[in-house]
C-alpha cells in the first residue's frame, strides 16, 4: 500500500487567467472529461503528452494524464473527489519515470471558476503535491536531499503550472462558446 506523506509538500503552485466566456456557461467538470488529447496536447506543449477519460473500478470519474514535469515522465491516475461545473478536485497517485528509476508521488489538481462579472470569470488551476514513503525512500537511495528534491520539482512543477494554466482557461472558454444552451 502506498503511504503518503500529507505532512510534507513537494511542490505547489495556482496561476489563474480570466476568460471571456460568462461563468453559467463554464462546465470544468465536462471539458476535463471529454477533453480531446490532440487539445491536451496543445494545452502545454511539449509537456504534454497524452490523456483520456475513464473509470475507476467503483465507478468514479478519472482523468488519465501523461506529461514531462522536468526531467520526469509523470503517468497520472486522477480521481475526481469533487467534480462539478464550477469546481473539479482530482487527486492522483502518480507513477514518476526518472532517469534514475521510477517512483510514486501524490499529485493534487484544483481546477476553479469563478464569477467576474455577466461576461468574465477567472480560472484557476491549482496543484500540489506530497511525497509517498517510496519517494522519500528513493530520493534517499540517489543521494539526493529532501530539500534539493523540493527546490527541484517546485521549479519544474511551477513553470509547468503557469504555461498551461491560460491554455486550458481558453480551451474551457472554447469548449463553452461551443456548448450554446
Amino acid at each position: 500500500m502506498t503511504v503518503i506523506r500529507t505532512d510534507l509538500v513537494l511542490s505547489q503552485s495556482a496561476f489563474s487567467h480570466i476568460i471571456d466566456v460568462p461563468f453559467e456557461k463554464v462546465d470544468i467538470a465536462k471539458w476535463l472529461f471529454t477533453l480531446p488529447d490532440a487539445e491536451y496536447q496543445r494545452c502545454a506543449p511539449p509537456d504534454h503528452i497524452a490523456a483520456g477519460a475513464t473509470y475507476t473500478d467503483d465507478g468514479r470519474r478519472m482523468s488519465i494524464n501523461v506529461e514531462m514535469i522536468g526531467s520526469g515522465l509523470v503517468v497520472q491516475h486522477y480521481v475526481g473527489e469533487i467534480t462539478e461545473a464550477a469546481h473539479c478536485r482530482m487527486v492522483s497517485t502518480s507513477d514518476v519515470f526518472t532517469p534514475n528509476g521510477r517512483t510514486k508521488v501524490q499529485v493534487i489538481w484544483d481546477l476553479s471558476v469563478r464569477k467576474l462579472d455577466d461576461q468574465r470569470c477567472e480560472y484557476t488551476n491549482g496543484v500540489i503535491s506530497h511525497p509517498t514513503e517510496e519517494f522519500l525512500a528513493f530520493i534517499k537511495e540517489n543521494g539526493v536531499t529532501w530539500e534539493k528534491a523540493a527546490a527541484d520539482r517546485q521549479s519544474a512543477s511551477g513553470d509547468h503550472n503557469r504555461r498551461e494554466t491560460p491554455l486550458f482557461a481558453e480551451s474551457i472558454a472554447r469548449a463553452a462558446r461551443r456548448d450554446k444552451p
